[in-house]
């Protein structure tokens, strides 16, 4: 990386540490723009990635899709085409040094209407790959999302300004080699986009009965098919990404303190609170209740700290 990528790089996190005065994620009024602060190393965090565009201006983060590890940091950038649940770890960062990162989400129309522009489309029907990419950052991308960043600071310009860059966003990534994680995604009728439609109705119903064959019927293909580009996809087979939403709900529900943990269980889909705890275990290493004081534990120590 060069001066002039290493000058944009500071002016672009000098943007994200004004507006983000205590650690966590802070929505922006440019439309999908939001600008994340950690001071500190965190625990893995369970959530789901919507689809979007990652950058980190300072620090590194590890994600964790199923078995396999993504990890990113100012030289590269990752990218989410579909709603994929992810265990995410900042690796960088200090109260001196703090991990500054942002996070555009993605319109899928806009993303159709720049590739049916370079004619991309038609090639994108067939293409099915792996729903979470990393990529190295380039000087011409750098440049477009720090354009969009600073229109935080002139809020007046976003209504006519934001959609025109994040339009040129979209173009520089779609550039990009090894971009058919993304394009695929969006175009209609592509096998892509029909898994991407039963990855979003697992997220929806993860509590009810999964029906492979239910779900093959509405994606248009047969059984076998969807489970092995549902696992291209996803780097999960249906059934372990159904597993994952339901603990993660489960955990998220458990720690709001509203509900104990057999009564998540039933609520996320199981039927069997000891065959939930065991598989609760399995994941996050601890049965729910001790996992659930030891977030609650580590959290306090972050308020208090702060």
């Amino acid at each position: 990386m060069g001066e002039w990528f290493e000058k944009q790089r500071r002016e672009l996190l000098q943007i994200i540490e004004k507006y983000t005065p205590e650690d966590g994620a802070h929505d922006t009024q440019v439309p999908g723009l939001r600008l994340i602060r950690a001071s500190r190393l965190s625990e893995p965090v369970y959530s789901v990635y919507e689809p979007s565009l990652c950058i980190v201006a300072q620090g590194s983060k590890m994600v964790m899709l199923g078995q396999e590890v993504y990890q990113y940091d100012p030289s590269s950038y990752l990218t989410a085409s579909v709603h994929l649940p992810i265990t995410g770890q900042v690796m960088k960062a200090s109260r001196e040094t703090p991990y500054l990162s942002l996070q555009i989400l993605f319109d899928m129309n806009q993303i159709l209407d720049v590739i049916q522009v370079f004619g991309e489309a038609k090639r994108a029907r067939s293409e099915v790959g792996r729903g979470l990419k990393v990529s190295r950052m380039n000087d011409t991308l750098l440049d477009a999302v720090l354009r969009l960043v600073k229109l935080v600071e002139t809020p007046q310009d976003i209504p006519v300004l934001a959609p025109y860059v994040i339009r040129e966003i979209i173009y520089r990534v779609l550039q990009r080699e090894n971009n058919a994680s993304l394009k695929q995604f969006a175009v209609i009728g592509s096998h892509a986009q029909r898994i991407a439609g039963v990855v979003e109705r697992l997220n929806r119903d993860f509590a009810q009965p999964l029906r492979v064959d239910e779900l093959a019927v509405e994606a248009h293909m047969s059984a076998s098919v969807l489970y092995d580009y549902f696992k291209e996809v996803t780097g999960m087979s249906p059934i372990q990404f159904q597993k994952h939403i339901r603990l993660q709900e489960a955990r998220r529900l458990i720690f709001s303190g509203s509900i104990s943990a057999a009564e998540a269980a039933f609520q996320v889909g199981y039927e069997s609170p000891s065959h939930f705890s065991r598989e609760y275990a399995r994941m996050f290493g601890l049965p729910p209740v001790r996992d659930v004081s030891r977030l609650r534990s580590s959290f306090n120590e972050i308020t208090v700290s702060e």
